[in-house]
């Protein structure tokens, strides 16, 4: 017997049982609903009823393939009676490894610090990535951490994760309110003129040799939308290379990468959108993307005092600033000033 929680309000039932028991298929969940073996405060259900807080939701036994991966009770196929969960070692070295990465951590919200390299998401031919592991974290109750924003493959840092679901839908309002705010460091070629602007324009998806990708469109086109970016220079070196630190007022995919390309300043080692020809990288210059999210800084979704996270620099990255004789300072700890603020 599992009590609804405050979380979970209007939840409904066969998505309730996906978070509590994933390894429940839908169609057995059916099968054990038609025949009354489930059943919300004592009464008969529907998959699709929607539940309130406090309800109580009755579980049958459950067999070891029908909660795997849960995180949840484990149940006696036959007596019903609890069981000790099964060791998942490669989901203790998940958890293990995702702990390793955070940044900050609260009873609401995970923030980590995601490598370059590592998939937000799963998509085609990928096995691991962050959502995927998060499996390893669901907590007492079975609940998942849920993400609430994405970060590309090949950028590192800030990666704002949900404990709850309540805590999900609230920060998914923040971030559609644009009350978040996401600070990017980058390393771009050449010195943009003038050296703090205002990038606005309007984005569409477009097939790629290497898969779907971003240009600039017109406005009114179909599916173009709309794009700010605000971007300022830290820092250069001898006007070949700048480092740029960027505030995105939207969140468009790929729309920092497309920006700092219209300007004619792609970011340094971006596979995708570097469009420089018959240039060299500098020696000691890695070719992979040197794009960061770097601060992040959000109502929290309890009403406590804001969340203000910084990732450091990857270890690619570490390495350029290093070359190029970037420094790090306290000063530019603080968030930068951009022409809106």
């Amino acid at each position: 017997m599992i009590v609804v929680a405050k979380d979970e309000a209007g939840m409904r039932l066969d998505r309730w049982f996906k978070d509590h028991f994933p390894g429940l298929g839908f169609g057995h969940l059916q099968k054990l609903i038609r025949s009354g073996q489930v059943r919300v405060d004592g009464g008969r259900c529907k998959t699709d009823q929607r539940l309130a807080v406090g309800q109580t939701v009755r579980v049958p036994p459950l067999q070891y393939g029908d909660a795997a991966q849960s995180g949840a009770s484990f149940y006696d196929g036959e007596s019903g009676a609890p069981m000790a969960r099964p060791k998942q070692v490669a989901s203790a070295n998940e958890a293990d490894y995702l702990r390793s990465l955070l940044l900050y951590e609260d009873e609401h919200v995970f923030v980590f610090n995601k490598p370059a390299g590592l998939a937000v998401q799963g998509g085609s031919g990928m096995t691991r990535h962050i959502d995927g592991m998060l499996e390893a974290l669901r907590d007492r109750k079975g609940v998942k951490p849920r993400l609430v924003h994405r970060l590309d493959r090949e950028t590192s840092g800030c990666l704002l994760v949900a404990r709850s679901r309540l805590a999900a839908a609230t920060l998914a309002r923040t971030f559609q309110t644009r009350s978040a705010r996401k600070i990017y460091w980058a390393l771009v070629f050449g010195q943009p003129k003038p050296a703090q602007g205002k990038i606005s324009s309007y984005l569409k998806r477009v097939p790629g040799p290497d898969g779907d990708m971003m240009t600039i469109a017109k406005h009114g086109e179909p599916d173009a939308q709309h794009a700010v970016t605000y971007y300022s220079i830290v820092e250069h070196s001898a006007g070949r290379l700048s480092w740029l630190t960027m505030k995105p007022t939207t969140g468009r995919t790929h729309q920092l990468r497309v920006h700092c390309q219209a300007m004619g300043h792609p970011i340094i080692g971006d596979p995708r959108y570097f469009d420089i020809e018959n240039w060299q990288l500098p020696g000691g210059v890695q070719n992979r993307l040197h794009l960061l999210a770097r601060r992040l800084t959000i109502p929290h979704p309890a009403g406590g005092e804001p969340i203000d996270v910084t990732a450091p620099l990857p270890p690619h990255m570490l390495q350029s600033w290093n070359l190029l004789g970037f420094e790090v300072s306290d000063k530019d700890e603080e968030n930068p000033s951009f022409p809106e603020d």
